[in-house]
């Protein structure tokens, strides 16, 4: 069976040094590469051509070139299987390039697979991709390179994503029914302030007679809307934008996140997400053998909240001077004294990543506890709050009439 061929764009440098750019056809981008380097040639770039017409596939931005931790996570342990297995690190690029179902990804990776032909090293290049290869999958691959046990810190940092993305699940399925119970509450209650009430107002008028109270500040609340909902629909468009470029900006973090951990409710199930996500980098990291002072900068990053990032900061200036590195933690009330006491034990004892993980598992534990006590709380407050508003709007607006046939009997 013949394999299918498909159309590369290049770029390489001849032997005098000289930029040449062409097009070749080939099954993949290791073998446009092997073709030109048979050829004296040294490949700089290597780009797949879209097909044109009704072939070409339809891209959609921000949809099309998304790249999820779950992805990640996938290409991190098929990776770690087939190196264990003997495959070289080239061949395994390879194969995943052609297999990965995520374009956007696919792409990059024959990159990374590109840069390490050309003799990058396997973190150098994935550190090209940021969008795609967070900071603590590049820095753990850059210490399994050198220890040599490179499969077994992509089987850690798999089972570090997957338990990040199971606990993302965890909290969106939780928060799913509460807020879109919240949605549909939102737009019952404009919609019958916008549609159904005006109708009603005509009616009233034929009426004669005063309104009650109810009924007038209803009818006052549909006349508001008329100009407060276009409003409302442009504010919260523009901050939708707005929240999405600059809601991982430093100054807005500065605020955001201490609200996070005060607020009444959400609170607590924000900190224990933060500490498992926390101890969990931190433990992993430590496992794979990189740097402690290292290992506190990324973590700090990773955990998703700047108070708790300035307490890594705090701990590395503190392990950075010889002093402990449970000590600082104790000075900032978002860690926990059971966190802070365990590390302290992990420390003494030289079992600090098993210690980390054992508070990770613990927190996943808690969060999945408090999110599931939270929706038996919301859903039934949600429900009757609905049940209140429409309730209410609808008797408001039956009031005159009742009055009316109070005054023909």
């Amino acid at each position: 069976m013949a394999t299918a061929t498909k159309t590369f764009e290049y770029a390489v440098r001849d032997k005098s040094g000289k930029l040449v750019k062409g097009r070749v056809e080939a099954p993949n981008q290791a073998a446009v590469a092997s073709r030109l380097r048979t050829m004296g040639m040294a490949p700089v770039s290597i780009d797949e051509v879209s097909a044109g017409g009704l072939s070409k596939e339809i891209s959609i931005p921000g949809l099309s070139d998304r790249i999820s931790l779950k992805d990640t996570a996938v290409m991190s342990r098929q990776l770690a299987t087939m190196i264990n297995s003997g495959l070289s690190l080239l061949r395994s690029l390879s194969i995943l390039a052609e297999q990965t179902e995520n374009k956007a990804l696919a792409k990059i990776i024959a990159q990374v697979r590109s840069d390490v032909e050309t003799g990058a090293s396997f973190s150098m290049a994935l550190g090209k991709h940021p969008d795609a290869f967070p900071p603590l999958m590049v820095n753990m691959v850059k210490a399994g390179e050198v220890g040599g046990f490179l499969d077994t810190v992509l089987l850690s940092v798999a089972s570090n994503f997957e338990a990040e993305v199971k606990l993302r699940s965890k909290i969106k399925s939780a928060m799913t029914y509460p807020v879109m119970v919240f949605v549909m509450a939102i737009l019952a209650t404009t919609a019958m302030l916008l549609f159904i009430v005006p109708v009603f107002k005509t009616m009233f008028e034929g009426l004669g007679g005063e309104l009650p109270l109810p009924t007038q500040i209803l009818v006052w609340m549909s006349a508001a809307m008329k100009i407060v909902a276009p409003v409302m629909v442009v504010v919260l468009i523009v901050f939708f934008f707005w929240w999405t470029k600059h809601k991982h900006d430093d100054a807005v973090r500065e605020k955001v996140d201490p609200v996070k951990l005060k607020m009444p409710v959400f609170g607590p199930l924000f900190q224990k997400v933060a500490m498992s996500r926390f101890t969990r980098n931190f433990g992993t990291m430590i496992h794979a053998g990189v740097p402690i002072l290292q290992a506190l900068d990324i973590v700090g990053e990773t955990s998703g909240n700047v108070v708790i990032e300035r307490a890594a900061k705090d701990v590395r200036e503190s392990v950075r001077t010889g002093q402990s590195l449970s000590g600082p933690l104790a000075n900032h009330a978002v860690f926990p004294p059971m966190v802070v006491q365990m590390m302290a034990v992990g420390e003494d004892t030289g079992a600090l990543d098993t210690m980390l993980h054992k508070i990770s598992e613990f927190y996943d534990q808690e969060v999945e506890a408090t999110t599931e006590a939270l929706t038996s709380l919301i859903e039934p407050l949600m429900i009757a709050v609905v049940g209140v508003i429409v309730g209410g709007m609808i008797i408001a607006m039956y009031m005159p009439i009742f009055k009316v046939f109070d005054l023909i009997g």
